[in-house]
């Protein structure tokens, strides 16, 4: 059964008339009445009643027309379910993402696929760099936006965020009268910081420009949310270290103030393996419109 004889019929059966009908579908009516015939030999029925004068569904082809529009029906969604795949308007892309990105990029980045493409489905996994790290490898991300920096053969990068840091500490704590913090501030306060193990390059960088700034810290635990971090510092146990975009959700009795660290931002990128099918190259290119630089394709 051809989808143009049950077009024929479909349309001699609107308009039950079969110049008219040939005239809509643009083929001769000879040519109409060879496929009415050869779709009625098909299905060993008669859908029409004609003689000289009129046309008539039988009952039979009154039975099949709402089966026969379905079809049609189908398959033009068919057709434009597969069009709009090659062009990179439909699917599924998973995306891995650290907490600096939920104020404001991750957001911005779902509204305007919602509003651009609303048939690509967007999977969201909240996980550390090197779990997307390994993700992407295995062909279980599409996309990372994790802390950087973050060499790791066969993944490519782009920063798309830079954030200063911040104190969070408890609204009844000796250092909450101050304007922004020194490191040296810090000494014989306990710190929470994120653990090296989530974020190698994050935690080294850090450490590092905390020794130039000659601050000697507490360690009194390295986590692995920053969630966890702010409920240990709600509980009064100590003070916490984080990038300020993490922190913009603070418990009822935490404050923050800004630490003094130069020109030291924490960085997040975006990171990916290749763009090997039309859905990935498409929300690539809408996450390029949205930052503030281009994203390029080569290799950091």
């Amino acid at each position: 059964m051809e989808i143009k004889h049950l077009r024929s019929f479909v349309t001699l059966a609107e308009e039950l008339h079969f110049g008219r009908a040939a005239h809509r579908l643009s083929i001769v009516q000879p040519a109409l009445s060879m496929q009415i015939k050869m779709l009625e030999e098909e299905l060993g029925v008669r859908l029409f009643e004609r003689n000289r004068h009129s046309v008539a569904l039988t009952e039979v082809g009154a039975i099949f027309l709402p089966e026969a529009r379905a079809t049609l029906h189908q398959s033009a969604h068919a057709a434009d379910v597969a069009r709009a795949s090659g062009r990179g308007e439909i699917g599924r892309v998973r995306l891995g993402f650290v907490s600096s990105v939920l104020p404001e990029l991750l957001p911005t980045l779902i509204r305007s696929l919602h509003k651009r493409f609303p048939r690509i489905e967007l999977e969201l996994k909240d996980m550390p760099g090197p779990d997307q790290a390994a993700a992407l490898k295995n062909g279980r991300l599409d996309f990372g936006l994790m802390r950087l920096p973050a060499v790791i053969p066969g993944i490519q990068t782009r920063e798309v965020l830079q954030e200063t840091f911040i104190v969070a500490f408890p609204s009844d704590h000796p250092l909450a009268s101050c304007d922004t913090l020194h490191p040296t501030a810090l000494a014989q306060v306990p710190v929470f910081i994120l653990a090296r193990r989530y974020a190698p390059g994050f935690y080294d960088g850090l450490m590092q420009t905390l020794s130039s700034h000659g601050a000697q810290l507490e360690i009194a635990s390295e986590l692995g949310e920053f969630t966890t971090m702010l409920a240990l510092v709600s509980a009064g146990l100590g003070v916490g270290l984080l990038p300020a975009h993490a922190g913009r959700a603070l418990p009822a009795n935490v404050i923050s103030k800004p630490l003094e660290l130069g020109n030291y931002r924490a960085t997040t990128g975006l990171a990916w393996v290749d763009l090997n099918s039309a859905v990935k190259t498409t929300v690539f290119s809408l996450m390029s419109e949205l930052l503030l630089e281009p994203i390029g394709y080569g290799s950091q």
